[in-house]
């Protein structure tokens, strides 16, 4: 594999691509992007990638020949990750479910509608120590994702992260309402956040959250200092360091990219 990344997805350029695109440019990686309304091309399949990026792209994008040529590189050694959305693994119009590249994630994806949102939120706790989520103050300072696509792990795949949500409330001594609250958490569900395995030779991935707002709540703001970057033509973004240092690992471990 040559080092560089295919990145499918995640509306535009300019738009939510800014953020993991934006990265990618601050680390030096090289990477080729496609936007969401555009469909790929062999011509783009037959590059070898190290890793191959789908993020709220539909699945109609990939025909069943280009998904067949991209699932024989995995097989030979190329990473595949999966970020959620709404038009990731089944989403809202992703139907990654049945589907030659949703076959060699490392989850069992959901023939109807999997979405999950949080109206007070989900913190991410690790499940199984890993080089992805090494280093990251996951006990002591979990952060928080507003949203997420509900899948299963498969038998033979291992769950790193696990999204937690809670039933929040709030109660005061003080008839008037004016004292200070009480805070009661209730826990409310706890589903798959990040799994991880292998398909033949190659790494699989899926991180069932998002990487830009909104799904992806306070989670792009984890860790101090802040982080800012600017891909060529996209915007200019701002994120935590912990949030950034994640994506990179993740990346990395993925697409076997440490030597970028």
């Amino acid at each position: 594999m040559n080092g560089s990344v295919l990145y499918c997805g995640d509306t535009e350029l300019n738009g939510a691509a800014s953020y993991l695109a934006g990265l990618m440019t601050a680390w030096g990686w090289s990477f080729h992007y496609i936007a969401s309304h555009q469909g790929i091309k062999q011509t783009d399949i037959e590059k070898p990638w190290s890793l191959l990026i789908i993020s709220d792209y539909p699945e109609y994008q990939i025909n069943a020949a280009c998904q067949q040529l991209a699932l024989s590189h995995i097989e030979k050694g190329c990473g595949l990750l999966m970020i959620g959305g709404w038009e990731s693994f089944h989403g809202h119009g992703g139907n990654w479910d049945r589907t030659l590249l949703g076959s060699a994630l490392p989850v069992e994806i959901q023939q109807g509608d999997d979405r999950v949102n949080f109206d007070q939120s989900a913190w991410l706790t690790p499940v199984a120590s890993h080089p992805v989520t090494a280093g990251l103050p996951w006990q002591s300072h979990p952060p928080a994702i507003g949203g997420m696509n509900r899948v299963a792990a498969k038998a033979n795949a291992s769950t790193l992260l696990s999204a937690n949500s809670f039933s929040v409330t709030a109660s005061s001594s003080d008839a008037g309402g004016g004292g200070t609250p009480t805070w009661s958490f209730s826990p409310s569900d706890t589903l798959p956040a990040l799994v991880v395995g292998e398909h033949g030779q190659g790494r699989t991935a899926a991180f069932m959250s998002d990487v830009a707002p909104h799904w992806v709540g306070g989670f792009v703001d984890w860790g101090l200092p802040r982080v800012t970057a600017e891909a060529v033509g996209g915007q200019p973004i701002e994120v935590g360091s912990h949030y950034a240092q994640f994506w990179k690992q993740l990346l990395e471990w993925t697409g076997r990219l440490s030597h970028v």
